[in-house]
């Protein structure tokens, strides 16, 4: 069969762009290979048969001839191992790749996470302005900690692959906050992976999918 992701139908403006099926198309389109996504409602996602393949409720899930898996990171990874293009050909480099991917998801975008449920999901709640400042702070710690380690390469461990794919999407969600411009080294990082004409195709096919789609009541 061919490659199947699962895909919102409709999102609110804000999110566009940052859902996680970003990063499965992103990847595909990095290695060349087909693949198909299968829209679906919000509704679905919480469904029974929709949980049996991801039991939080969310997308992207993926499935081939052999897998089905859910969470982006795997799915990205399974993705990187299936053709060239996103890892590199020995062991220890495909070993420094799988570690940013991690470092993407553990290490930088649960800080990033917490911005946005201050600024936005618990915007209305009593302790989300006083929370705030300190989570700025933690986020500017960790971005420091990322641009010494990027140094002056283009990429994190100088030729592109699943590891940057990766961070370069989490560390999007900081693009309406400011904090990325505080770091030259990193705004010009994640400038370079949008530029890519992978993630362009990628993200031309994630916005096609909301056009035709109505605004829920």
């Amino acid at each position: 069969m061919t490659p199947t992701i699962t895909a919102f139908n409709w999102v609110p403006d804000f999110a566009r762009s940052y859902v996680r099926d970003m990063r499965a198309r992103w990847a595909f389109e990095e290695i060349g290979e087909d693949y198909a996504v299968s829209v679906i409602d919000h509704a679905t996602v919480k469904g029974p048969a929709h949980r049996r393949v991801q039991p939080f409720g969310q997308v992207p899930t993926y499935a081939d001839d052999e897998v089905e898996i859910f969470e982006s990171g795997a799915i990205a990874l399974h993705i990187a191992r299936r053709a060239p293009g996103l890892l590199p050909a020995d062991r220890a480099g495909q070993a420094r790749a799988e570690q940013w991917v991690i470092a993407a998801l553990n290490s930088v975008e649960p800080m990033i996470m917490q911005l946005a449920m201050v600024d936005i999901f618990e915007a209305d709640r009593p302790w989300s302005a006083a929370r705030r400042p300190q989570v700025v702070e933690d986020i500017r710690g960790r971005l420091a900690d990322l641009s010494a380690a990027l140094g002056d390469k283009d990429w994190l461990d100088g030729a592109f692959s699943v590891g940057d794919l990766t961070m370069v999407s989490v560390l999007r969600g900081l693009h309406d906050s400011g904090l990325l411009a505080e770091f030259p080294t990193l705004a010009a990082y994640v400038a370079r992976g949008e530029a890519r004409p992978a993630y362009r195709r990628a993200l031309a096919d994630h916005l096609a999918d909301f056009e035709a789609e109505p605004v829920p009541a």
